[in-house]
């Protein structure tokens, strides 16, 4: 069937919906539609607190929503598209993980091992395994809450470095463990340096190759890439902007950076198709054998009301109309980012906004989860407030309060 373009403008937005031709009798089963006018909101709502710009793409079958609002870049006055690539920071942890549960798979390593069975150098702690580094187990202490301890300051400060990933390691075991490995959830960067260590050990291959080959070519992903250290994003990208501590001073465009501080942690680019179109295929059996794609999707609350839970370098969130969904959220200098999908893979979303440092607006973005999701019904939950950000952390500096 010949698929058709709609377009309409809304104030202070472009709201674009591609999609068939809708059947003659509606399915009662389906999920209720997204709300699109609350997904505005939140971006709107988003963009007051701070973010120069937002997008969100949703993916429903045949359907594809396109919302955007304000500005991918600043000093021109480019609007935003949602075609644009952007850094998508701790998403980069479901590639990994995609990645070494794909070497689980084949028999090369064995998630309950030791982690230092498998490490050219040992972690402090033998008892460590891969399963505790996966899921944010290890104990292992986050050396950004250093690092980023003072936002701009410290992101100048490596903005252009490149580390190993030994000398990141060694910023985190110079402090003890957070706590013994297994007993709680304490999300950590370090956990996916390590394993990004560990898959370069016992491969031989870099982590950019392993990206390409496994992951980025069998879906097609053609605008994800992994260019560690390179500081640039090819084609048509939105540029990153970071509050700064004082807030009455001005963003700082933090679009150019290596990234090196976070490597397998955090430094992929992607657009928000890309993103969709990857969470998708993982929860749908495209990437990983039945056994191993379950084990990742295993969830263990990791709040007190149990809405938010972490499996194996996966996030599920439990909305308000009672759909669970899978994905990553994603902190960089720069850039906000939500991608989920349901269970099934049949609808998916990526919300992007470009700033950080700055929780009152990721809070607010991570709403246009309700919009999309829960549609209407999700409306009042998906209410774009921002007020709920007392004690609210990033992927960034986890044990820093950002607000």
């Amino acid at each position: 069937m010949r698929i058709k373009d709609v377009s309409m403008m809304l104030a202070g937005s472009t709201l674009i919906a591609t999609l068939a031709a809708s059947p003659a009798v509606a399915d009662s089963s389906a999920p209720p539609a997204p709300d699109t006018a609350a997904v505005r909101s939140v971006q709107k709502t988003a963009v007051a607190q701070g973010a120069p710009g937002a997008l969100t793409r949703i993916d429903d079958g045949f359907r594809s929503y396109h919302i955007v609002t304000g500005e991918a870049n600043t000093a021109t006055h480019t609007k935003m598209d949602t075609g644009r690539r952007f850094r998508v920071g701790s998403v980069s942890k479901t590639f990994t993980t995609v990645v070494l549960m794909q070497l689980a798979a084949e028999g090369r390593v064995d998630l309950d091992a030791p982690a230092n069975n498998y490490l050219p150098k040992s972690l402090p702690d033998d008892r460590i395994t891969l399963r505790h580094l996966l899921s944010h187990r290890s104990g292992l202490y986050d050396y950004t809450n250093d690092m980023f301890y003072y936002t701009v300051p410290g992101f100048e400060s490596v903005r252009n470095k490149v580390f190993s990933y030994q000398e990141l390691i060694d910023l985190s075991t110079a402090r003890p463990l957070n706590n013994a490995p297994g007993a709680a959830y304490s999300y950590s960067n370090t956990n996916f340096v390590v394993l990004g260590q560990l898959i370069e050990s016992i491969t031989g291959t870099p982590m950019a190759t392993h990206y390409q080959q496994r992951i980025f070519g069998p879906l097609r992903l053609r605008n994800t890439s992994y260019v560690h250290p390179q500081t640039t994003i090819a084609g048509s990208y939105a540029r990153g902007y970071l509050r700064q501590d004082d807030t009455t001073l001005p963003l700082v465009d933090s679009t150019e950076q290596t990234v090196s501080w976070g490597q397998s942690a955090g430094a992929v680019i992607s657009n928000a198709a890309d993103l969709n179109r990857f969470f998708s295929s993982l929860v749908s059996g495209k990437l990983l054998p039945a056994e191993q794609l379950e084990q990742m999707m295993t969830m263990v609350p990791v709040n007190a009301d149990g809405s938010q839970s972490y499996g194996l370098g996966l996030r599920a969130r439990k909305l308000s109309c009672g759909t669970t969904v899978y994905g990553h959220t994603g902190t960089v200098q720069g850039y906000y980012t939500y991608a989920f999908t349901t269970a099934d893979g049949t609808r998916s979303m990526t919300s992007l906004a470009n700033t950080s440092n700055n929780g009152t607006v990721n809070a607010t973005l991570g709403a246009t989860l309700e919009a999309t999701f829960c549609g209407a019904t999700g409306t009042k939950a998906a209410s774009p407030s921002g007020s709920d950000t007392n004690g609210f952390t990033e992927d960034i500096a986890p044990q820093v309060v950002r607000r």
